[in-house]
């Protein structure tokens, strides 16, 4: 069974102009459940990213087999595939192997990294790093 990151990595591996490849960005934030309005709020709102992006996460299981599962959204089309990317990446995983994923490999490997603007590069730190102290937080409570 292909999981949604291999999935989207096998997809960006496939289109080879950058054109199409943020055109397929663009799908993948269009694709993201709708957002909960009551949501979009400070609480939410993750610091450091030019546009508004918003990220939550929801932990279930025990301390053994705390699991994250997140949702998210931007006001910017190509950030919400960003975030898309990341939730594919990061949801249900365990709060450990959170902690101990590294998603610059995905990046590199479809390119991404090399073709981010340095603004949305400090945000795609930013949201990988809210999405981290998260899991810490996840782990810290069920430790609790």
């Amino acid at each position: 069974m292909t999981s949604k990151i291999d999935s989207i990595i096998e997809d960006f591996e496939l289109l080879d102009n950058w054109d199409d490849r943020y055109r397929y960005l663009i799908e993948l934030g269009r694709a993201l459940p709708p957002f909960p309005e009551e949501q979009r709020s400070d609480q939410f709102k993750v610091q450091g990213c030019a546009s508004q992006v918003w990220l939550v996460s929801e932990p279930a299981g025990g301390a053994d087999d705390l699991r994250l599962a997140f949702h998210g959204d931007s006001d910017a089309h190509i950030v919400r595939g960003l975030v898309a990317i990341l939730l594919a990446f990061y949801s249900d995983r365990t709060a450990r192997e959170i902690l101990a994923a590294d998603p610059g490999a995905v990046f590199a490997r479809i390119g991404l990294k090399d073709h981010l603007t340095p603004q949305r590069s400090n945000g795609l730190r930013s949201m990988v790093e809210r999405i981290r102290a998260d899991a810490r937080a996840a782990l810290e409570g069920a430790a609790a």
